[in-house]
């Protein structure tokens, strides 16, 4: 193997559960009646924009712009004083020898404030973080797997993808890549697993420790 590929939302940091009740308490509180549950059901590991594009559809009008805006302001201004990395995750990375980047459908600047405020900043430099900005189709495209394997130069056959959802485990199937699920963030909810696996997951892990050591019997490539 090359490449580790981490997605961050719920993988490395644990930003799902706060960004679910903000999300859903401003949508419902606009017109836009929505559950966290749902949320997390339809929309974990999809673009922001597509969510919202999504649930303006169900609506029969557009969510408002300036809606959007002020909601993705309040999940940010909770993460300085809440936000922390998946439990056990600090412990993966630090043990992990292989080379490693970051694939998210988070814009940058929320990527780099969430791995800053997680302290794992040191452990992905600027050029391994790749964001669905970059891309013209975020997850479940492979668009964005593929264009960070090629900045890292890595092949896709020899990239590993961590995994929270289906969309995310799609796209790294679509890549030609070797995908894991990870279901140990806070917005995991029943059923996770089962539909992880069911979107082509070659193994699901409910704790970092279990995931670390499935990363730690992945011989590193020769080449």
């Amino acid at each position: 193997m090359e490449l580790v590929i981490f997605d961050c939302d719920g993988v490395l940091v644990d930003s799902e559960a706060l960004a679910l009740d903000v999300e859903s308490a401003m949508l419902t509180a606009a017109g836009f009646p929505i559950s966290a549950d749902e949320i997390a059901g339809r929309f974990t590991g999809l673009s922001y924009g597509s969510m919202l594009a999504e649930i303006g559809r169900d609506a029969g009008r557009p969510v408002p712009e300036v809606l959007s805006q002020e909601i993705q302001r309040a999940v940010l201004d909770l993460f300085p004083a809440k936000l922390q990395a998946v439990p056990g995750i600090v412990d993966v990375l630090a043990g992990l020898e292989l080379p490693r980047c970051v694939a998210s459908s988070s814009d940058l600047d929320r990527i780099r404030l969430s791995l800053r405020v997680c302290e794992i900043e040191h452990h992905f430099p600027r050029e391994a973080i790749f964001s669905a900005q970059m891309v013209r189709n975020g997850k479940p495209a492979p668009d964005l797997l593929l264009l960070a394997a090629e900045r890292m130069g890595a092949r896709p056959t020899d990239c590993v993808v961590v995994e929270d959802s289906p969309p995310g485990v799609a796209a790294a199937r679509a890549a030609g890549m070797i995908v894991v699920g990870f279901v140990a963030g806070g917005h995991t909810r029943p059923g996770l697993d089962d539909r992880l696996t069911e979107a082509g997951a070659s193994a699901v892990f409910a704790t970092s420790r279990e995931l670390g050591a499935y990363l730690k019997k992945i011989p590193a490539s020769d080449s």
